[in-house]
């Protein structure tokens, strides 16, 4: 070899040091699932009415969307993962399952984190008390009492909030107690040992209605407009996938389906963006 074609050679290689390594493009995720024909989805299925467990299958506000919207993944298979709602968002993360169809509140500190759709409905937070409890005539009652709501929700952030808020007006403190499951807080609340267990109105009008006999709803919200969605990482990859479900919940709010789908397990209808995710206010 030449001197001529060695210098070359060493100058080559320097220069290819020296230039910045382009990253393999990311793999769409999207994409990906249409070629395995499969999707895998965390969901909490103890959620009523929008996503639990009857006869052995998830059912639902939550899996009658999903579904609906699937249609535009013909032979796609559907992988839906039931794990608390505590590991929901982390599994998520590790890409234990490639979305979430469960009912994510949207908050400030996820959508700082994760790639919400559009809302699928109205998650402001209200209170349930016990049917016959006279004691709690309106949301600042709750003073001094014992009120619960689901560990890791943002029902529970809405309640801290509105138990400060309480406190700095001179009142007694709220004794705030966290469980697993909102169904949990339900039975304690049933059983007398809480006297309210925030949760999102759209739940507790449900629960009423089936339970009339033993909770009634403190319609006054004890919190900002807030909504649910569905959730997705973050990342190039899961963008696709994101905008796949956030145009078909848009295009079942604007053809009625979705309207048609509360009115099925809700018993009436919520008034949610379908222009774009809406910024988070807690």
């Amino acid at each position: 070899m030449s001197l001529s074609r060695r210098v070359a050679g060493v100058l080559a290689a320097l220069l290819a040091a020296l230039l910045p390594a382009v990253p393999a493009q990311a793999a769409d995720l999207l994409e990906s699932i249409k070629s395995k024909k499969e999707i895998v989805v965390g969901t909490e299925a103890q959620f009523a009415p929008f996503e639990f467990v009857q006869d052995g299958k998830i059912v639902g506000y939550g899996p009658d969307l999903m579904n609906l919207i699937l249609q535009d993944l013909p032979g796609v298979r559907v992988r839906q993962m039931d794990v608390p709602f505590q590991g929901i968002l982390p599994g998520l993360a590790t890409r234990r399952f490639d979305f979430v169809v469960t009912s994510v509140t949207m908050t400030k500190d996820r959508a700082a984190k994760f790639a919400f759709t559009l809302p699928i409905a109205d998650a402001t937070t209200a209170l349930v008390k016990r049917q016959g409890d006279d004691t709690i005539q309106a949301a600042p009652d709750i003073a001094g009492k014992t009120v619960g709501s689901q560990a890791g929700s943002a029902q529970l952030k809405a309640l801290q909030e509105y138990a400060a808020k309480l406190k700095a007006q001179g009142k007694p403190a709220v004794n705030i107690r966290e469980y697993v499951s909102f169904d949990e807080a339900y039975a304690d609340l049933g059983a007398g040992r809480v006297q309210a267990v925030a949760q999102s109105l759209a739940n507790l009008a449900t629960l009423v209605k089936s339970r009339g006999d033993v909770y009634a709803v403190i319609d006054t919200p004890i919190g900002p407009k807030t909504y649910f969605g569905w959730v997705g990482r973050q990342d190039a990859d899961s963008a696709s996938l994101v905008k796949f479900f956030s145009d078909g919940i848009a295009k079942a709010s604007r053809d009625g389906t979705l309207q048609a789908l509360q009115k099925k397990w809700f018993g009436f209808t919520m008034d949610v963006p379908v222009d774009a995710v809406p910024e988070p206010q807690i």
